[in-house]
Parts: structure tokens; sequence; C-alpha cells
């Protein structure tokens, strides 16, 4: 065989590993030009929480945040552009933070809000406790939405407050725990299994956010470690399977929350807290806020809003069947009630939004309005406004005038007020990120 013959060998798989890699690096930066064309076009650039800042000085471009992105598709969120990596969906990034943990020389920061758009954020220290001595905050309330890092964040900050309370004190509880969602329920068990003295309270029912949800919603969630219980393996899981899951957690642990109780007033009295709910009050040397970032439902402001016809959450969609209905607002919850009312037989739906475009909603949310907007399911009437709700019509005022049509139910969906007064009353430090940590 000669010398040749056998460098033609070697050399021959070098050049078509080398072709089909240069191939799929040409067709990913495509993929990630492409999507950030459609999201500048659309105005979508606006990410709706925690989200990636880049140091395109300091980035090498490996990729590894890229790959590491669970919620990558086709280069939607996270993408190569230039040879560096680029927020190329940031209304797709929902705060995962797996693409700073992968990055090998710490070019990605984890931020909220951006120079344009600013959210609310209490300060929080990182053992989760406030500028307030014994005041903790866990979960959504302070920035982050997802499932699995509200249970991690109650777990952890259960964990500072084991250390805070072992200095004797005169209180009656250790711990008083506000809201049963993902981030209370876990502190709840980290509670029990550290031996604190607790009391939870949740003005609803167990789930907390999770419980509005709309049937049979899927639930996207990661491996998480629930305290006394173990690994929480679920990755994909229906709203209804994760409720009946955590109910049988808490009927096993026989942890104890106290449902229907809405905190009124937290007022610091001796070395610890008096909190006063709609059934009691206790002294409890520290307080866990875990109540999330929904807050008071965010109203219209309109004649007829108090109309009983009007809800502000749709929890089942077929009890709108061959109704006309109206959905304000366009976000993600705004297109999910939209669209599951409209897949229902006989029904009427008109998606009103103020904006032009759906820039707060998922690429999986607005292909779906669209399907339906197309097969004549949904009416969308971007840049409109709600004037008037009557028994059975609506007022909406567009572009061009104002239009009366047929109606027997409103579901707004316009998002919810922070209880950032609620936190300034109690004395909690409130401040607006603009593109910050």
């Amino acid at each position: 065989m000669s010398l040749g013959y056998l460098n033609l060998l070697y050399i021959a798989p070098a050049l078509v590993i080398l072709v089909w890699y240069l191939w799929r690096h040409v067709q990913r930066e495509r993929a990630s030009f492409e999507a950030l064309r459609i999201a500048t076009e659309a105005g979508m650039l606006e990410p709706p929480t925690l989200h990636p800042e880049i140091n395109l000085t300091t980035c090498i471009g490996c990729g590894s945040c890229v790959a590491a992105c669970p919620e990558q598709d086709s280069h939607t969120v996270l993408g190569m552009i230039g040879k560096k990596a680029r927020l190329v969906g940031p209304t797709n990034c929902i705060g995962h933070g797996a693409c700073k943990t992968v990055c090998p020389v710490n070019a990605i920061t984890l931020v909220f809000g951006t120079a344009t758009r600013g959210i609310d954020i209490p300060l929080v220290k990182p053992n989760f406790e406030t500028n307030m001595d014994g005041l903790f905050i866990a979960g959504e309330l302070g920035g982050m939405g997802l499932i699995r890092n509200a249970v991690e964040q109650g777990r952890q900050a259960m964990e500072s407050i084991v250390e805070y309370t072992k200095s004797p004190h005169r209180c009656d509880i250790d711990v008083l725990i506000v809201g049963a969602g993902p981030a209370g329920f876990s502190a709840t068990l980290a509670a029990k299994a550290a031996g604190l003295k607790n009391v939870t309270v949740e003005q609803e029912e167990l789930g907390g956010t999770v419980a509005h949800f709309p049937r049979r919603k899927l639930v996207m969630t990661q491996p998480a470690e629930l305290p006394i219980v173990g690994k929480m393996k679920f990755r994909e899981v229906q709203k209804e399977e994760l409720i009946e899951f955590w109910q049988s957690v808490e009927k096993k642990t026989q942890i104890s929350i106290q449902y229907n109780e809405r905190v009124d007033t937290i007022e610091a009295e001796g070395d610890g807290y008096r909190v006063t709910t709609s059934k009691n009050n206790y002294l409890a040397r520290s307080v866990l806020l875990a109540i999330g970032r929904r807050g008071t439902p965010r109203q219209l402001g309109v004649p007829g809003e108090d109309l009983g016809k009007v809800t502000y959450r749709l929890i089942d969609a077929e009890q709108y069947r061959g109704m006309h209905i109206l959905v304000v607002g366009g976000g993600d919850s705004a297109l999910e009630a939209a669209a599951s009312i409209a897949e229902e037989s006989d029904t009427t739906v008109t998606l009103s939004y103020r904006s032009g475009a759906f820039s707060r909603a998922k690429p999986k949310n607005r292909d779906r309005v669209s399907g339906l907007e197309a097969s004549g399911r949904i009416r969308v009437l971007f840049n409109s406004n709600v004037t008037q709700i009557d028994e059975d019509s609506v007022t909406i005022a567009r572009e061009d005038g104002e239009e009366r049509i047929a109606n027997d139910a409103v579901v707004i969906s316009a998002g919810g007020i922070l209880p950032s007064g609620f936190l300034r009353t109690i004395g909690i430090n409130v401040e607006t990120k603009w593109g910050t940590e």
C-alpha cells in the first residue's frame, strides 16, 4: 500500500468531518440570524424575567450556553452569531440560568429588566433575608418564576431561617410561612424536617400560581429536591397531576397548612413579628414570604367591569362552550385562555390586546393562536382597548373607531399589580431593576 494512499485514507475522513462541521456551523448561524430577525421585526426584544446578559468581549464562542439552554429549540433563545453567543429570542427566555452555570469564562451575567423596561424586585440578600431582620422572601416574588427554582429557594431560605432562629426568643413560633405555592410548600416541608415550630397560611389553595393555571395546562419543570420526600422527577406534567402529587405529599408528611387565611398586616413586635390574618394572629420569630408576583389582578377600570360575567383567570374552558367570549391581554395567560376557549365547540372568541404584537408570549402560544385565527376560531384585535362592558355586549376602541360586539363573558388576563405597596408597608425595600443583577 503506497504512502499516498495511506495519507488519503486518513485525510478523507478528516475532510468529511471538517466540511460537515462547517456546514452545521453555517446552518446554526442562519437559524440564529433568522430568530433574531423575527424577534426584531415583531418587537419582541424585552425578556419577561431573569435573563442572560452576554459580555461579547469575554465570550470565546464555545457555544456551551446555547447547548445548555433547556428551552432551546432551533436556536430560538440563544444562538451563535459572528462566533459569539447572542440572546436571539429574548421573550422566549424564562430564566433557567443554565447558560451562566456552564460558561467557562464567566461571560454571562443574569439580570432583571432592560435599559428600556424595568422590573420591580424586593431587595433580598444571598441568604434570602430582606433589609428587615427576620423577614425572608423566596420564589416568584423575588423574580424566580420557575417551579424548580421556587422549590429550591424555599428549601434554601428555610436553611437560613434555621440558623436565624437558633438564638433564644420569646415568640410563639419560629417561622410563619406565607403562601403554599412551590416555594412555600417546599419551605413548609423543610421547616418540619428541621423541627421548627411553624405555621403556613395560604389565602386560597395548595399550589399558589400553579393552581390558577387553566385545566390540563402542561407545567414545564426540571428535577427538584423536595425536603423529606426527595427528588421530584417531573419534566413535563399537567397541572392536575402536579397538584395531586403535592396533595399526596401533604397527606403523607402530615404538614399543616391553614387554607383560606389571608395575611392582613405584619408588624415588628419584641424580637419577632406580629402577623395578623383574616382568622388569627401569630407572634413569629421570622416570616417567609412566598406569595408570588401575581398580586391583585390588574383591572381595566371601565364601566361594567363589576358585572358577574367578568373574571380574571381561566380555570375551565368548557364552561364557556357555545358562548361569545372576550379575552383581554397579550401575555401567555391571555393567549392560552383564548386558545383553550376557542377549541371548545360552538364558541366565538375575540382576543383584544392594546399593543401591536404579542411580545410577551412564548412562540408555541403565538403559533397556537395564529393557527386558530387562520381557521376562524379566534378574532385577534391588536391596538385595541375595551371601553365598556354591558350585560350582552362589549365596546372596544380601535384605531378606526369603536366597535360593539355580542358578548356573554369576559376573561381579563392583563397581569397583576405587584404587592410592592404591601412590601413597603412592612418596611421591605423594593427597587426597579433596569438590566441589573
